[in-house]
């Protein structure tokens, strides 16, 4: 791991399709699934009680920065269902951004309130905002999981034309 990575953990469904283009992203030095933000130590696909399906990424700053991840983030998922992405639905299955230190947690509260302006989703961001605790990395048939299977399932995808603009300061 380079001096210069950062990492981010974002929760947004089924990880696969997030893990899948997340890790294409031009400043994306790794990425892993695993379960974050409940309450079971040593999470397991079986028995993960109330953690969310999470993806943690490490990213070089000279590249990409933290608000390019979100912008990402929330055009490829539903950040306005509770609980629900396509067909998975389960507390597993939330909005979430797991942020690591104060200035992330700035950059995910001023980005939310972005989407909420913008009007390109149908409701109001339920996204959870909540400092990164362990992350319990998923078991090996679920890391790069669409790389091995390219027609496996997935909920998420790039949606056309979707750009988020920035509030007008006030």
């Amino acid at each position: 791991m380079a001096a210069q990575t950062q990492r981010a953990v974002l929760a947004g469904g089924c990880f696969w399709g997030m893990e899948e283009l997340i890790r294409r992203l031009p400043g994306v030095t790794g990425t892993r699934v695993g379960y974050t933000g409940g309450d079971v130590p040593n999470a397991t696909y079986r028995d993960h009680g109330t953690h969310a399906e999470a993806i943690e990424i490490l990213f070089d700053p000279e590249k990409t920065d933290f608000r390019a991840l979100l912008e990402f983030f929330f055009q490829i998922h539903d950040p306005s269902t509770k609980n629900r992405q396509g067909n998975d639905i389960g507390l597993s299955y939330r909005s979430a951004i797991y942020y690591v230190d104060d200035e992330q947690k700035r950059i995910a509260e001023d980005t939310i309130a972005d989407v909420d302006a913008s009007g390109l989703w149908p409701g109001k961001v339920v996204t959870e905002v909540e400092p990164v605790g362990p992350f319990w990395e998923a078991e090996p048939e679920h890391q790069d999981y669409l790389q091995r299977y390219p027609d496996g399932y997935t909920c998420h995808f790039p949606r056309p034309g979707w750009r988020l603009p920035t509030r007008a300061d006030s």
